[in-house]
């Protein structure tokens, strides 16, 4: 097995193992974030009733135009702030995070640093 589909099976186990432990209720959603090599997404998700409540990314329309000398980690941390910011719209105080797969740190930590700062609870 080459490089590359090891890395992308350990990703997938991960993954896995990660959502297999969490679930987001009405009460505390999940905050769901995933990455590729351009852009970064988050989702505050209700899994008992199959809904997305707010969503947020680097392509957002918020952030679109917003041209930072800090690159992706600081792309990653206006993400966070955003989803804060539209969460506290909702009356939602406090989540439950899922990296998706992704190691916590860089961008990833990034994100959910600023949320935090931002006032959402997990």
């Amino acid at each position: 097995m080459d490089k590359a589909k090891r890395k992308q099976k350990s990703h997938l186990r991960r993954r896995l193992r990660v959502r297999r432990k969490i679930s987001g209720t009405p009460q505390r959603p999940r905050l769901s974030v995933c990455r590729s090599l351009k852009h970064i997404y988050a989702q505050i998700i209700d899994d008992e009733n199959g809904k997305t409540l707010a969503h947020a990314s680097s392509l957002s329309p918020e952030l679109k135009g917003d041209t930072t000398d800090g690159g992706k980690i600081q792309v990653a941390k206006n993400v966070g702030q955003l989803i804060a910011q539209k969460a506290k719209e909702q009356q939602i105080e406090g989540v439950v995070f899922d990296r998706g797969g992704n190691l916590y740190h860089g961008r990833i930590k990034a994100l959910a640093e600023a949320a935090r700062e931002d006032g959402l609870k997990f």
